[in-house]
């Protein structure tokens, strides 16, 4: 087993008497593409800032392929950040901006053209070197942003929303170079995001942060087909969570209706919670299901019609379906048992930001 790259060993930080980080533990391999990913206040941007050198844990190490560099400057260390606000440098043309680093560096005039011209190819954009700031498109700029960051041949490149101010269309795009550059330079990745499509999109191992814990790691399927917590299944995609009895191993009840499922080891009628994707339920005629309900919603979404089906103790379901089921009509529910996710209730409100679910 290779070492990690990056090494957070026992991370705290506070502001201003407001936990951010709570000894937080990570390791992150090499030439991987992790996302931290969280809603906002939860801790992702702290624990990146904190891997660049910006700020200073209270208590805690950062380990750097086995050099502890907790106290190095950004500078020193052998990663690259790109931010959100891509700091571009406006009264510098484009190869201006690119060389800045490696002229801090001294590096001979020869091999910094070199750089510059081998960075503009790789993010698309051959022959912008005397263009300005100014002149460029967001996309553009976020292009000029990441060869500036890639020319300094960084082991670790830190990405802090860096797609955050681009219309949509640009953003998907922006998403495929973004691996694609990953790929072709074998640098590891350390991105964060709060949009859960993202995530999913780029990422090899996703981080789930909230309150400053970490609420799951693991790869983008495990975290949406197994999330270890209501919080994580609230959070990645849209789920159904409620309320149920593990009657016993394989046998969830749920708003009285009985499920099989292929969960074991929750003792016998134990409340759960349940996890049900809007995707894995499946409308069936009445009498073919396992509860009963009516069609109150209907919205069309392109790939699929997005329904709510509200069964008689009140709970509204939550249904994706590629078939058309209209409002009023009289359905069953069923769902297969591998799609059914349970997992415990946490017995405390602390349990629940520290995602325990053990």
């Amino acid at each position: 087993m290779h070492q990690p790259l990056i090494d957070l060993q026992h991370i705290s930080k506070s502001y201003d008497n407001t936990t951010v980080l709570d000894d937080l533990s990570l390791t992150v391999r090499e030439n991987s593409f992790v996302t931290l990913l969280g809603p906002s206040g939860c801790g992702k941007t702290t624990t990146l800032r904190i891997i660049g050198g910006f700020e200073s844990p209270d208590t805690g190490s950062v380990i750097f392929d086995g050099q502890d560099i907790t106290n190095l400057p950004p500078n020193k260390r052998q990663l690259n950040t790109v931010f959100q606000k891509y700091a571009l440098f406006t009264h510098m043309t484009i190869a201006d901006n690119i060389a800045f680093g490696l002229k801090i560096k001294n590096k001979p005039k020869a091999y910094i053209q070199d750089k510059i011209k081998y960075a503009l190819r790789l993010v698309n954009l051959d022959g912008y070197e005397n263009r300005s700031v100014d002149s460029l498109s967001g996309g553009q700029q976020q292009r000029i942003a990441i060869a500036r960051a890639i020319v300094n041949e960084p082991r670790l490149l830190l990405l802090d929303e860096p797609l955050g101010a681009l219309d949509l269309k640009l953003r998907q795009d922006m998403q495929y170079e973004l691996i694609r550059l990953k790929n072709e330079l074998g640098i590891t990745f350390i991105y964060v995001t709060h949009d859960q499509e993202e995530a999913l999109t780029m990422s090899d191992t996703i981080v789930v942060m909230n309150q400053g814990y970490i609420q799951q790691m693991g790869s983008p399927e495990s975290i949406y087909n197994e999330p270890e917590n209501a919080f994580v299944a609230d959070f990645i995609g849209d789920s159904n969570i409620v309320p149920g009895t593990m009657i016993r191993d394989e046998l969830v009840e749920i708003f009285g209706a009985k499920f099989a499922c292929v969960d074991k080891g929750f003792g016998t009628n134990q409340p759960v919670d349940v996890v049900i994707r809007p995707e894995d339920i499946d409308l069936v005629e009445p009498g073919h299901g396992t509860l009963s309900g009516t069609v109150t919603h209907l919205i069309f979404k392109g790939v699929h019609y997005e329904m709510e089906v509200t069964t008689p103790d009140g709970f509204e379901w939550l249904v994706h379906s590629t078939d058309l089921f209209p409002v009023g009509r009289k359905v069953d529910i069923h769902v297969d048992p591998f799609d059914i996710q349970i997992m415990n209730k946490p017995a405390s409100e602390d349990e629940e930001a520290m995602g325990v679910n053990e």
